[in-house]
Parts: C-alpha cells; sequence; structure tokens
C-alpha cells in the first residue's frame, strides 16, 4: 500500500489523557519546523465539510493533526495537514487513496484525501484510545490480552493482503486501543522493500512487544520504531551475548509455551511464515477468554513448519527452542492443529488433554497426520443470481455472471435510484452465491464501483426459485438471528468489503451478499457488484 516516507498514527498524552495525534510519532527537538504560512485556525471548515476543533500535536515530520467534525455525517475525524501540497504531497495522498479501499473492523477508516496546492490533508476515523506502545508502558500485558491484540492485527493484514497490497508499517505505535477495547491498525505505508511476509513477521513482534515490553527492532528492523528516536524509542529486546534475542518465557513468567512458540518462530528469519489469513485463524483460536487461559498451555504445538533433520537456526539454538527449518506442511499442519484446538477448547468440562492425540514426531512427516487438512484457496461458487424481492418488474436480474468472471472490471450493477434506500421502494438487493457444496469459508471479499455503500453478508441452508415470492422467502429466512456472518458493513467509505470471523466449526453452501443502501452518484443512488471471492476449503 504505498504511503509518504513519514511515520505512524500514534498518541500523546494531554492533562493525564491519552488521546490520537495521528501520522508521525511524537514530535520532539530534533523535528524539522512547521510550515506556519496559511495555517489553520479553530472554526475554519475545510472543503465546506470537515470543520477544525483542536489542533492537537505537530508530528515529526512537520505534519498538522487536528481533531475535526465532519458537518455533514456529524461524526468525530482525525484531520492531518501538509504543507506544501502539490508534488510533495503525493505519496501522503495516494497511501490514503490505497488505504480507502480495504473497509475492515480492525482497520482505521480513511475519509478524504485532498490537495488544495499550498496545503494537504487527508481525513480520517478519530479513534479515542491509545497506542500499544503507550498501553504497554506500564508493564507486559497478559497472555489473553497479547493474543487477542495480534489476533485483530493479523486479520486486518488478511484483509489488506486479500486485495494484493501490503501495509508496511507495523509496530506499537501503529497498532491502536480504542476506549471501548476496539483493535485497529492504523498508518499504512509502503516502499519497494515492503511485503506481505514482512508484514506477518512485524505480527510476530506485536506479539513479542505485547508480552514482554520490549521490540526485537535491532534483530528485524521494523520501521518506526527505531532505537533512540527522542520519546517515541522502544525500549529493545533482552538479548544473550551473541546478541539473540531472549524468548517471551525467558523475560518474564507466566507466558504459555506454545504463543512462546509462536511469537519467536514469526520472528525467526529461517522459518517460512504463515499467510496471514492462516495466522489470523490461529491467533483466533487461541484468543480465549482469561479465566480459560490455560487451555493455551495444551493447544499445541503447532509449528509453521514440520520436523526435518536439518540444522536448527543459530537463534533458535541460541533461545533453547526446538525450531524446524523448511515450510514442507505448513497448511495442513496449521489446520490440523486448528482442528484440534477447536475441539479442546469445545470440552470445556473435560481433561483438556484428554482428547489430544500424539504429537508428530520428527520421524513422521506432516502429511501423515491424521486427520488430513485441505489448504485455504478460492472457492469456485457453482451458482450466481440476484436477489430483488421487493420488484415485479425484475429488470435488474442480468449480469450476475460477471460477478465471479474474475474480472473486477467487469460486474452486475443496481438501476438508478432517488434515494439510498433504493428510492425508499425496496428492502435491498442482494447477490445469492451457491457454492455447490458445504465449505468451511474462512472469508468472503466484495468489490463495489464506489464508496459509501451498505450492506451485510447473510446464510441459510435453502434455494428458494427465481421469483418475487422465491426471493422473499430466500430473505425471511436468511434474516433470521444468526444468521449474519462477520459484521455488516453500514455507511462505510471504502470500495472494498471483507467478511471474516466464520464459524470454524459451521460448513456453509449458501451466502447471501445483502445490500441496504447504495452511494450518491452523479445522476442519483446507485452501485456496481464488481467481483465477490470466496476464500475457504
Amino acid at each position: 500500500m504505498p504511503s509518504s516516507a513519514g511515520p505512524s498514527i500514534d498518541t500523546i498524552t494531554e492533562g493525564g489523557r491519552v488521546t490520537q495525534v495521528g501520522e508521525g510519532q511524537e514530535a520532539d527537538e530534533s523535528a524539522p519546523p512547521v510550515m506556519t504560512f496559511g495555517a489553520p485556525t479553530a472554526g475554519e471548515v475545510l472543503a465546506e465539510r470537515y470543520e477544525l476543533v483542536e489542533h492537537i500535536n505537530n508530528d515529526s515530520a512537520g505534519r498538522l493533526v487536528w481533531r475535526g467534525v465532519d458537518v455533514i455525517l456529524r461524526r468525530p475525524v482525525a484531520v492531518v495537514l501538509r504543507y506544501p501540497g502539490g508534488d510533495s504531497a503525493t505519496e501522503m495522498l495516494q497511501a490514503a487513496v490505497a488505504a480507502s479501499r480495504v473497509i475492515h473492523p480492525n482497520l482505521v477508516g480513511v475519509y478524504d484525501a485532498i490537495d488544495e496546492a499550498d496545503r494537504a490533508y487527508v481525513v480520517r476515523e478519530w479513534v479515542d484510545g491509545q497506542s500499544l506502545r503507550d498501553l504497554a508502558a506500564d508493564g507486559p500485558l497478559d497472555p489473553a490480552r497479547a493474543t487477542a491484540i495480534g489476533n485483530a492485527v493479523a486479520s486486518a493484514l488478511a484483509a489488506v493482503h486479500a486485495t494484493g497490497m501490503v501495509h508496511g508499517n507495523v509496530h506499537p505505535g501503529t497498532v491502536m486501543i480504542s476506549d471501548e477495547g476496539r483493535v485497529v491498525l492504523a498508518d499504512a505505508r509502503t516502499d519497494g522493500d515492503d511485503s506481505q511476509e514482512n508484514d506477518i513477521r512485524a505480527v510476530g513482534g506485536v506479539l513479542y512487544f505485547a508480552l514482554t515490553g520490549y521490540w526485537p527492532h535491532a534483530e528485524a528492523p521494523l520501521r518506526g520504531a527505531t532505537a533512540g528516536h527522542g520519546r517515541a524509542a522502544i525500549p529493545d529486546a533482552v538479548r544473550d551475548a551473541g546478541g539473540a534475542i531472549a524468548a517471551p518465557r525467558q523475560v518474564r513468567a507466566g507466558v504459555p509455551a506454545y504463543l512462546d512458540d509462536l511469537t519467536m518462530d514469526l520472528l525467526d528469519a529461517e522459518i517460512a511464515p504463515p499467510s496471514s489469513d492462516v495466522l489470523a485463524a490461529e491467533l483466533a483460536r487461541l484468543d480465549v477468554p482469561a479465566e480459560e487461559e490455560h487451555y493455551l498451555d495444551n493447544s499445541g504445538p503447532l509449528r509453521f513448519a514440520a520436523d526435518t533433520e536439518e540444522e536448527p537456526s543459530p537463534l533458535a539454538a541460541a533461545g533453547g527452542r526446538k525450531v524446524a527449518v523448511g515450510i514442507a506442511g505448513l497448511l495442513a499442519v496449521a489446520l490440523v492443529g486448528l482442528l484440534i484446538g477447536i475441539s479442546t477448547l469445545g470440552d470445556g468440562d473435560k481433561d483438556p488433554q484428554a482428547n489430544q492425540p500424539p504429537a508428530p514426531t520428527s520421524s513422521a512427516p506432516a502429511g501423515d497426520a491424521t486427520p488430513a487438512a485441505t489448504a485455504v484457496r478460492k472457492l469456485a461458487v457453482k451458482g450466481v443470481r440476484i436477489i430483488d424481492p421487493d420488484s415485479q418488474k425484475r429488470d435488474e436480474l442480468g449480469g450476475a455472471d460477471k460477478i465471479i468472471d474474475g474480472d473486477a472490471d467487469k460486474g452486475w450493477g443496481t438501476d438508478t435510484y432517488t434515494a439510498a434506500k433504493f428510492g425508499n421502494q425496496k428492502r435491498g438487493m442482494g447477490v445469492w452465491l451457491d457454492l455447490g457444496e458445504p465449505h468451511s469459508v474462512k472469508s468472503v471479499q466484495a468489490v463495489l464501483s464506489a464508496t459509501g455503500a451498505s450492506a451485510e453478508l447473510l446464510t441459510g441452508t435453502t434455494a428458494p426459485p427465481s421469483s418475487s415470492n422465491g426471493d422473499n422467502q430466500m430473505v425471511q429466512a436468511y434474516k433470521t438471528p444468526g444468521t449474519t456472518i462477520g459484521q455488516p458493513f453500514e455507511d462505510h467509505d471504502g470500495t472494498t468489503m471483507t467478511f471474516n470471523g466464520f464459524d470454524v466449526d459451521q460448513k456453509y453452501q449458501y451466502l447471501l451478499f445483502w445490500i441496504t443502501e447504495l452511494p450518491a452518484s452523479e445522476r442519483g443512488f446507485q452501485v456496481d457488484v464488481q467481483e465477490i471471492t470466496v476464500q475457504g476449503s
């Protein structure tokens, strides 16, 4: 995800309260001077929409960060201003445009990006809360909370990576925790050195920091956490005489062995990491309430590679861990461990070790594990049709096959209406997908033609005929309690919706992408569904 070369969203403490300040680490004495020509003032309205309320801070790149309000939607926003605009602000604005296309509950929403030549500014979601760096300033987090934060970050990255983009700036300063407990990843930025693999390894750094209060940046440098940057510096990891970082269990007591191993495997350059969606699924399995945290000690060991007879890495030897080198059987072992853990967590009144099969030994290849697991992949959609229960003309049903043809430049579109809720004539319209047979589903991604639509993902077990009456039966059945999958996207500002959080114990054959509100266009309210893809096994 391209972005400016500036630092990251962060927080400062003001009068004992922590508030978001926006792109950039905290300014220090060495920060460049801020240009004051044309500086904004409280009460000024930018782009006839964004009223500036309070100047929060200047970041270390010289940008002004304001708390504001969207006077149209009446919601708080963060406004980051850069002087001047034009060519110097191109990277910042491109990053904002790219970030706005990915909508996920664990990603900070980007609302607008405007260039006025003498200044440019990005408008995005305001988060009342603090960064992980500040949260852990009083000491390491308990393993359950660290796992929950790691799960949220991995889930956000899975949504970003599903679009082919890279975040490129994952560290404790860009992981925000709101006052309500929501975890969001902020401030994506990319250059030629960024990769999805680096993003995933950075999750290991986030877990390490949450568990220990230290950052392994010297061993695995990650931007935004450079040692010695004024007040923004993060303490370096504890190291032995050879420079190898100590495992979390060596730094503090109470870290479960499996969580310790997973964190160190992510940081080990000689072990290929899993994909972000596989990592998110594994952390979701471990994301259990604090009172059930003892299960973490009995949920593995799941490692990213099968044991081999190759030499362990120097880092592994120094840390005293038994680590395998190579990636053979990565997804198979990961998903087998997932199934084992689900069984363990489901038997809350039994001995958590009673149903656990023996761990594979170095003499048994990962492919021999039982039960055999299937890698997460793009699932084929066997049938697709448009659902329109409130229309007698039914003249908007053509072109549904374009939604699953693999070409995001072609799709199906609604008619143009006079109001967002289908001209107040319909409850909504939807795209129904038939996977042919029940599948485990990891995620569903819908690419739209415009920002501002609202939609939800539903599931059901029936396939009524294609008629007004049949579509009405389907909507009534699919909208019963418990059929909504993931989090509905309401009043959002991106063109890509990613639904995840599927029940790993359930299989799905029929899915309904249900649109409830249309975005505004030049002639009214209309949207095209360009492509829908389903990932699962």
